[in-house]
């Protein structure tokens, strides 16, 4: 008890912390500021006018004095800035002072290439949303001057602009650049808050510039958000470790700009590798994948950054109790610009509540704990990251995108024991990372015909030192996957309606592993190398604003087997009833790649998952066919989304299943069906954003060769639902969320004690662990720093009233004895962060 307590105490000091940030901000930002009156007492006195105005809207305010050298109508202006007020010259006497209730911009659309206008572009602020005329003129009003707008248009990248980057006196022009793979529309705007869309495809987009709060996270975390979707969780709360609808994490393809990627979490899962300062969208699709994307039988989520050149010096720089992290955007011309980010823990310089909140939970049932008369010190765990994104305009047509990736984790621990009566210690250490770089080249050779080159080289390790003291033996492990990719991609407009893409993609894989013991000597070195060759074709046909119809095929060669894969893909998508639209999808997919654990000690126990190469025999390709149906209801605020699905997928392992009961060591190959349905309520008010989700899930795992041979999936959560919420008030959001699901399936002994020193288990899965409950608040203070630059606060509590779930139980024998091992979720874990934009 007395550990629930002090993590309370953590959470109020914390909350107390955040407070004082907050209210001393608002003390700095008084600071040399006078009481409006007295300022309009001044100036009336220095340029010989009077002020009118009503007093409740000029009620509490401060300002700064203009300087005394200013012209009156400057002096105005200064003041407007200052205060957010109009001031209205009636002559040269009379001055009213009016709240300003709105701010007006207007533009122009064009194409970047042709210069002609861009008619029926959408341009939508929080509260506003207009449609461009014939000659892409477009007026709007917004709140403020801080205010985001978005202009998107069938066809052509989204735009994200605040107020101020208008020129609020004339109507300038505003260029969207074509982006012929871009034809999706979309269905359901802020589908679960702002910024996250359903778009006809059936896929999600998560736009991070025009982002609102989530429950528990202090920042964008990339794959912690994308489990706000109903069918998305993670069975054990890490993001290495996401369910989309029943699936293992090594079935869901991840994309940083057109890069794969096989590592997600820093803190060996707990938060994303991807820095959200950086990554600017994120696209999750659950079915009806494009042609274009392989790999990933449960769903692909495609991360991208900024596309633009973006022609002004943006930076900005945060502080949390886990890391500290930077980030800037440096114009190099008028062609080209640099995107920089940089992350890194700051567990070297202090170690937060949250971090030891984090290291207890990763050290769970691993090597890092201490037993018996083995001690540890100088544990040690950091992470950083570095992200760049650099793109060249060479011309008007042709265009160059650079990226670069790197990630890294490192625990260390000394163990140490007495033998002989002597103390001696080792190091046992385990790191984890990622090295990743892309070149991409596009050009636009008319206004209805583009080519795409990607080419990218990402590699990853795995690798372990694991010092057994007591038996002097040093056990390195290492995995290693190596990839190398070309994709040539081909558009072509065919008329307004109808599109056509096609290409071919190349993709050679290399995966190691070792595992080397010095005493006895052993050393295994397995080394694997898939080359596959594929070809894809899709259309895209629109009708009336109405009807979308997607067909994709692709073909897949994967040499080494000599195995050719055919894959169709279909999308349809219809609104009808004005507030109606329908959804079909389906698709067929394949990967040859996986992860499976050996033994549940690999790799200190942290981490012990391994990538793993298909060879079509024991390890066979997985393929997947999947069918859904959905229908969305959105109106005047409320939305309501529902949809079936059925998932089979063929080719599994029952090492990549993560078993730890009567199947821990056993090899098996078989396949896993699954079929739910996912629904969404929402309602929007004017400031407050509610929703509620469900998801049901029958997920069934067929093993032809286990006794019983069909039994619930490891994954099978039945039940899950959350209830989140939003509220806006001026400067400040805050969100709360309830997360609840039914437990995870279990295999629990028939006796206590072992037969042949194993186990003893009931029928597979026969009992689930009790409902998971989660509890989780966050809120955000954004505020005004100077002219050019603001500030924000924000804090966070992960599991707010301390619920003790359990993940996992499992059983093994000790001393003769049936023992029970189960792993804890994070307990109450307060987070703060500080960020100053320029």
């Amino acid at each position: 008890m007395p550990i629930k307590t002090n993590k309370k105490s953590v959470f109020y000091v914390l909350i107390f912390l955040f407070s004082c940030v907050t209210y001393a901000q608002i003390q700095d930002e008084n600071k040399g500021k006078t009481p409006i009156l007295q300022v309009f007492s001044l100036l009336e006195k220095q340029y010989d006018v009077q002020f009118n105005y009503a007093q409740d809207v000029i009620s509490d305010i401060k300002t700064q004095k203009p300087p005394s050298n200013l012209s009156l109508k400057a002096a105005l202006s200064f003041l407007e800035t200052q205060t957010g007020l109009n001031y209205i010259l009636m002559n040269k006497k009379f001055i009213l002072v009016q709240a300003k209730q709105s701010i007006l911009i207007c533009g122009y659309l064009k194409d970047s290439n042709t210069k002609e206008p861009i008619e029926n572009a959408t341009v939508q602020s929080l509260d506003n949303n207009v449609v461009t005329d014939t000659s892409g003129y477009f007026k709007i009003e917004v709140k403020n001057q801080f205010s985001r707008v978005a202009i998107r248009h069938l066809g052509y990248g989204t735009v994200i602009r605040f107020v101020d980057q208008f020129a609020l006196q004339e109507c300038k022009t505003v260029f969207l650049n074509p982006n012929l793979q871009t034809l999706n529309e979309v269905v359901v705007s802020n589908f679960l808050v702002k910024g996250v869309n359903k778009v006809s495809d059936g896929s999600f987009d998560i736009n991070f510039s025009d982002f609102d709060i989530l429950p528990g996270l202090v920042d964008a975390d990339v794959l912690q958000s994308i489990q706000a979707f109903p069918g998305i969780m993670s069975i054990n709360e890490t993001v290495s470790n996401i369910n989309i609808r029943g699936g293992t994490n090594d079935q869901n393809l991840m994309l940083w700009d057109g890069i794969k990627m096989y590592q997600s979490g820093h803190f060996f899962g707990l938060i994303s590798i991807y820095n959200p300062q950086i990554t600017e969208q994120v696209s999750l699709t659950k079915n009806g994948t494009h042609a274009a994307l392989t790999d990933g039988v449960s769903g692909t989520i495609a991360m991208k950054s900024n596309t633009e050149i973006n022609p002004e010096l943006k930076a900005n720089f945060g502080l949390s109790l886990i890391d500290a992290n930077a980030f800037g955007d440096i114009p190099l011309g008028k062609k080209s610009s640099i995107q920089v980010a940089a992350r890194k823990s700051i567990s070297d310089l202090i170690k937060t509540p949250t971090y030891n909140e984090f290291f207890d939970r990763i050290s769970q049932d691993s090597e890092v704990e201490e037993s018996g008369a083995i001690s540890h010190s100088n544990k040690e765990f950091n992470f950083h990251d570095a992200s760049l994104r650099w793109l060249y305009h060479l011309s008007e047509k042709d265009k160059l995108r650079v990226n670069f990736i790197y990630v890294r984790n490192e625990l260390k621990f000394n163990e140490n024991a007495q033998i002989n009566n002597v103390l001696q210690s080792r190091e046992s250490k385990l790191t984890q990372n990622s090295i990743a770089g892309a070149v991409n080249y596009s050009r636009q050779w008319s206004k209805s015909f583009s080519t795409n080159l990607n080419i990218y080289e990402t590699d990853y390790q795995l690798k372990s030192t694991n010092a057994n003291i007591i038996d002097s033996q040093r056990y390195l492990q290492k995995n290693n996957v190596s990839e190398t990719s070309v994709k040539l991609t081909v558009n072509k407009k065919l008329s307004p309606k109808l599109n056509l893409t096609a290409g071919y993609h190349y993709v050679e894989t290399e995966v190691t592993n070792l595992d080397d013991v010095d005493t006895p000597i052993y050393r295994l070195l397995i080394s694997e190398v898939l080359r596959t060759y594929g070809g894809f074709s899709q259309i895209h046909y629109r009708l009336n604003n109405k009807t979308n119809i997607q067909f994709g095929l692709r073909y897949d060669y994967l040499e080494k087997f000599e195995k050719s894969i055919f894959e169709p893909r279909f999308n349809f998508n219809h609104r009808f009833l004005k507030h109606f639209s329908v959804q079909l999808l389906g698709e067929l997919k394949h990967q040859s790649m996986s992860q499976v654990i050996n033994f549940q000690n690999d790799f200190l126990g942290v981490e012990k998952r391994r990538w793993q190469l298909s060879n079509n025999q024991d390890v066979p390709v997985v393929q997947s066919q999947q069918v859904s149906l959905g229908l969305n209801y959105d109106r005047k605020g409320v939305l309501i989304s529902a949809e079936g699905y059925y998932k089979e997928v063929d080719g599994i392992t029952s090492q990549s299943q993560g078993f730890q009961n009567q199947y821990e060591f056993v090899k098996s190959n078989g396949h896993y069906k699954v079929y739910g349905v996912d629904v969404l309520t929402r309602k929007q008010f004017n400031n407050f954003n509610i929703w509620l989700s469900y998801s049901y899930m029958d997920n069934t795992y067929t093993f032809p060769s286990l006794e019983p041979s069909d039994f619930p999936s490891n994954y099978n959560i039945t039940h899950a639902t959350t209830l989140g919420t939003v509220y806006n008030y001026k400067d400040f959001s805050f969100s709360a969320g309830f997360n609840w699901h039914s437990g995870k399936p279990i295999s629990t002994p028939i006796q206590n004690t072992p037969q042949e020193s194993a186990v003893v288990f009931g029928d597979t899965n026969n009992t689930s662990l009790k409902d998971y409950l989660r509890v989780d608040v966050s809120g955000v203070y954004d505020f005004k720093l100077h002219r050019k630059a603001r500030g924000k606060v924000g804090f966070s509590v992960w599991n707010l009233f301390n619920k003790s779930n359990e993940l996992n139980r499992f059983y093994r024998v000790s001393n003769n004895q049936v023992s029970e091992s189960t792993q804890q979720s994070l307990g109450i874990t307060p987070n703060i962060f500080v960020r100053a934009y320029f």
